[in-house]
């Protein structure tokens, strides 16, 4: 199968700027771009399916060129129902430093990462206005979806403007890198046309892209730090472990999309997968897979094995004979560890929760807590954790809003 039907069968193509898109990525060796805007010192989980789909474009001899937008993130994007917090400078570069070294190692040192303020900080405002502006109507631009959902609410000229300074970075791109392509999440499609039209104005020549469904969680929202539930690919703020049980929680009626999105496994194997889901899904063979091929695929094969051993110290028949015991309680965005310590019935009281956390006695999904007013919503992406007291008492917590 060839890479664009290959990319039809795994669901990750929406839109399409021409139909020559498929003779394009089935063709010969061109260069191509992804970019993402700075907003935190992390890619996360939502970012990663794109960048998957980067790696099946690179496997198969296109040239990636990822952007990190160190000039659009002094803007920020439009949101659909408000406008976005400035950034920081200082904070904006430590992003850009952290973005690049984990697009760096998910590629292999093999992508060429730019960063669009290098083309923008010396251009001026009335060049910009004179060379970019004038070849891209109002009308045009009110179009747009993101644009269009927030005139009722009020749109800020800054935020109206950005899809200007994307559609440039595509044109500076054709220009200065032979870039002809820019596939994104399909919330960027207005920004990517805007780029393929000064492109074909202004060069007379044609530039393509494609978008890729966004990827919702069980709840059907987006993967992201926008809705709250962001997976970060830094190890430090979101555990290989914390990754790994994740996704092995994936619910069956998506497990197999997943599989498609975020694995390099063959049609066969998922296809494999996917009637052991329909045959035997109380085994988990596709959650497992799933979990297991991301981790490895972020991190490195010894994560994700050490990642499945834990889960499978957790979970195992044995572990349950110790005494695991399973409660459901009811939370909000305030509650706190000590909190859920109550609960739960880990502790009686908040003052004995706080003194088993700072005496390292508490631990969630195996990995220690010290700060007895950290929020459960910072502890887990999922909706059950495994609350456990010194080595012996293990507590899987079903949470409830």
């Amino acid at each position: 199968m060839k890479l664009y039907d290959d990319l039809v069968w795994r669901g990750l193509v929406k839109d399409v700027s021409s139909p020559e898109i498929e003779k394009i990525l089935n063709g010969s060796p061109i260069s191509f771009y992804w970019g993402t805007d700075p907003t935190a010192d992390s890619l996360h989980l939502g970012h990663y399916s794109s960048l998957v789909t980067a790696k099946r474009l690179a496997a198969y001899g296109h040239k990636p060129v990822l952007l990190v937008g160190g000039a659009t993130g002094l803007i920020g994007d439009p949101r659909p129902t408000s406008e976005r917090e400035i950034i920081d400078k200082e904070v904006l570069n430590n992003n850009i430093e952290g973005i690049k070294t984990q697009v760096s190692r998910l590629f292999d040192g093999k992508a060429e990462i730019v960063n669009n303020y290098d083309w923008t900080k010396d251009y001026t405002y009335l060049e910009f206005l004179r060379d970019i502006g004038k070849y891209i109507n109002v009308n045009y631009m009110l179009n747009k979806d993101i644009i269009n959902r927030r005139l009722e609410t009020g749109i800020t000229y800054a935020e109206f403007s950005y899809t200007l300074l994307q559609g440039y970075d595509f044109l500076h791109l054709f220009r200065n890198k032979n870039v002809v392509l820019q596939a994104e999440g399909s919330d960027q499609w207005g920004n990517i046309t805007t780029g393929i039209e000064l492109i074909r104005k202004i060069e007379g020549k044609e530039a393509y892209g494609f978008t890729m469904p966004l990827i919702l969680d069980s709840t059907g929202k987006k993967f992201g730090k926008s809705e709250g539930n962001a997976l970060w690919l830094d190890k430090n703020k979101t555990s290989p472990y914390q990754i790994y049980q994740y996704l092995i929680n994936a619910d069956d009626s998506l497990v197999v999309h997943y599989l498609k999105v975020f694995t390099f496994l063959s049609h066969e194997e998922i296809d494999k997968l996917a009637e052991s889901v329909k045959n035997e899904p109380e085994k988990r063979l596709a959650q497992k897979a799933l979990a297991f091929e991301v981790v490895k695929d972020l991190h490195g094969e010894e994560e994700a094995i050490k990642a499945r051993k834990t889960s499978e110290e957790v979970f195992s028949k044995g572990y349950s004979e110790e005494g695991m015991i399973e409660e459901t309680v009811n939370i909000d965005d305030n509650s706190n560890l000590m909190d859920l310590l109550v609960l739960s019935k880990v502790a009686p009281s908040k003052s004995e929760a706080r003194r088993l956390i700072l005496g390292n006695g508490i631990s969630i999904n195996s990995i220690k807590q010290t700060d007895p007013n950290i929020l459960v919503k910072d502890l887990t992406n999922g909706s059950s954790l495994i609350v456990s007291k010194g080595k012996k008492t293990h507590i899987k917590v079903t949470l409830v809003k």
